[in-house]
């Protein structure tokens, strides 16, 4: 159990340092933009899992269960540069300033150069995305971050930072009692 919850203390602290890395943060992207989930309600079924390098095999984004037909929302404020298929799945592109998010696959209902925001309609989810191999019913949206040709994890966007404080003697005196804390899951 400790070494569980070390393991997911250390994964915090290196999606913390990935987001606070000059140029990374999702803010430089569109100052003061809003960001929000592409499907309501979201739950995360694949991981974003970068290759070492560009060629190599990974996940360069995240997979979000949904259903067939459900309507997908762009995650932020921006311009639509593609709406189409590619190799016979539906995917849009959307530019928000230095950075794009791509979602597939999805039936488009936008068009290039039309001004999205966030949380506008964009397509609808199309069933049979291979990229879930799953023999129910359950399609999923992947879902990306890219800035030039390098791929994100696009929760970066969505996700609040974790902050963590140290804890000083000069707050706590040393005679006092440790507190505990409880870690407290779904």
């Amino acid at each position: 159990m400790k070494r569980q919850i070390s393991l997911i203390l250390l994964g915090c602290l290196v999606q913390l340092g990935l987001s606070a890395s000059p140029g990374i943060s999702a803010a430089s992207a569109v100052p003061g933009q809003n960001w929000g989930w592409p499907l309501d309600p979201h739950r995360i079924i694949g991981n974003f899992d970068p290759p070492a390098q560009n060629w190599l095999p990974g996940h360069r984004g995240v997979d979000l269960a949904g259903t067939s037909g459900e309507v997908v929302r762009s995650a932020g404020d921006g311009e639509v540069i593609f709406a189409g298929d590619i190799a016979g799945k539906g995917v849009v592109v959307v530019r928000h300033g230095n950075f794009r998010t791509t979602y597939e696959p999805v039936a488009p209902s936008v068009f290039i150069g039309l001004r999205v925001h966030a949380g506008d309609e964009i397509g609808k989810l199309q069933p049979g995305n291979s990229h879930c191999a799953t023999k129910t019913k359950v399609s999923c949206l992947h879902w990306a971050l890219i800035r030039g040709q390098t791929y994100l994890n696009p929760l970066v966007l969505v996700k609040k930072p974790v902050r963590l404080l140290p804890v000083s003697n000069s707050v706590r005196p040393a005679d006092a009692p440790v507190q505990r804390l409880r870690v407290v899951g779904p």
